[in-house]
């Protein structure tokens, strides 16, 4: 989710994710160990947009847009069969990456203004991280390490929306995909 050590974990930043329960058994320990983001709230997850508004600009106009943008998706299943990389990254690649990158789009054409990291990175694939700014040789050594545990699948049934507090990151809402109201499938709280 970052895009800069120095704005990082900024106070009242946001992000929109999908988080991933069952990738957590996996990939905790590695996360901990080799993602800033792996001991500061954030579990397994997918970005679909960070950074999002600035928390001082989500009012309840904001909220109910995103509800009813998140209903007009429905739930679906991710598999992660593989792993891909940046040049200072290693992810778990999820598949298919058709609806992800809808629910970016959906984001991105209410609010033109946010775009995913900034602008720093261009397209970049959906991904999960499991490791950021190590050197090639640790990714080597957790691909071989995890492989075993692949694939995984998870069922995508909601959106959360983060805030941090400049150290760590919190849940504010969850959205559903899908039928409005409330979902026990929404996902792991964070």
């Amino acid at each position: 989710m970052g895009d800069g050590a120095g704005q990082r974990w900024t106070a009242g930043r946001t992000a929109l994710l999908i988080t991933v329960p069952e990738a957590d058994p996996l990939v905790a320990g590695a996360r901990d160990k080799y993602d800033p983001e792996g001991g500061r709230g954030v579990p397994a997850h997918v970005t679909v947009l960070y950074p999002f508004l600035p928390a001082e600009r989500i009012d309840a106009e904001v909220l109910l847009t995103l509800r009813e943008l998140f209903t007009g998706h429905q739930p679906f299943d991710l598999d992660f069969a593989g792993f891909g990389r940046f040049p200072d990254l290693l992810w778990l690649a999820p598949e298919p990456q058709a609806p992800l990158r809808a629910l970016t789009t959906a984001v991105t054409r209410r609010w033109p203004d946010v775009t995913p990291y900034g602008g720093a990175y261009g397209d970049t694939a959906p991904h999960l991280t499991v490791a950021s700014g190590r050197p090639q040789e640790t990714y080597e050594v957790v691909e071989r390490e995890f492989a075993a545990g692949l694939p995984l699948r998870t069922r995508v049934a909601g959106v959360h929306l983060v805030v941090s507090d400049g150290d760590r990151w919190h849940l504010r809402e969850t959205f559903p995909l899908g039928a409005a109201g409330p979902s026990a499938d929404a996902g792991a709280p964070v």
